[in-house]
């Protein structure tokens, strides 16, 4: 094979490779328009101001109690008027944009994996490497940071509900 002809094929190779490991990464999320942006804010401020609510198995209003997507769900339907799926997989799995860490906005989703790969517990993400969650039995809706140890450990995804 002619020199010229190699280098071509290796540039060509290396081109397809890079489009599709890009492919396959989470891209950068579409900016929040100005109502995604106001009603981002809403999901913020509603969700801080449950912090200290119980945590309950399947609970999903402040006189009731959370679990973490019972949570989400409430935030979301008071905060914005949107319904959500009732399950962290659902919600996981959902048709909303993946984001990277870095690109993380208030009012994104973020997805951990407690026990294994696949993520089994979720929040809210309200800025400045913090996060709104129910996290477990005995205990009430918290602020965490995502920088933390064990919720950096686990941290899986996060997505955009808002556009």
């Amino acid at each position: 094979m002619k020199p010229r002809r190699v280098v071509a094929l290796a540039m060509a190779t290396l081109v397809a490779l890079l489009t599709t490991a890009c492919a396959h990464r989470p891209g950068k999320a579409p900016p929040l328009s100005p109502v995604a942006s106001n009603l981002a804010e809403s999901i913020t401020i509603q969700a801080i101001g449950l912090v200290g609510t119980p945590y309950r198995y399947g609970g999903n209003t402040p006189s009731g109690g959370f679990d973490c997507s019972g949570l989400i769900g409430y935030v979301y339907r008071e905060g914005a008027g949107v319904a959500l799926p009732r399950t962290v997989r659902a919600l996981a799995e959902g048709p909303w944009p993946e984001v990277a860490r870095r690109d993380l906005v208030s009012g994104d989703l973020v997805f951990f994996a407690v026990d294994g790969r696949t993520p089994s517990h979720a929040g809210i993400y309200v800025g400045e490497g913090r996060f709104v969650h129910a996290p477990s039995s005995g205990g009430t809706v918290r602020l965490d940071r995502l920088d933390a140890g064990y919720w950096q450990e686990r941290l899986r995804l996060g997505r955009r509900l808002l556009r």
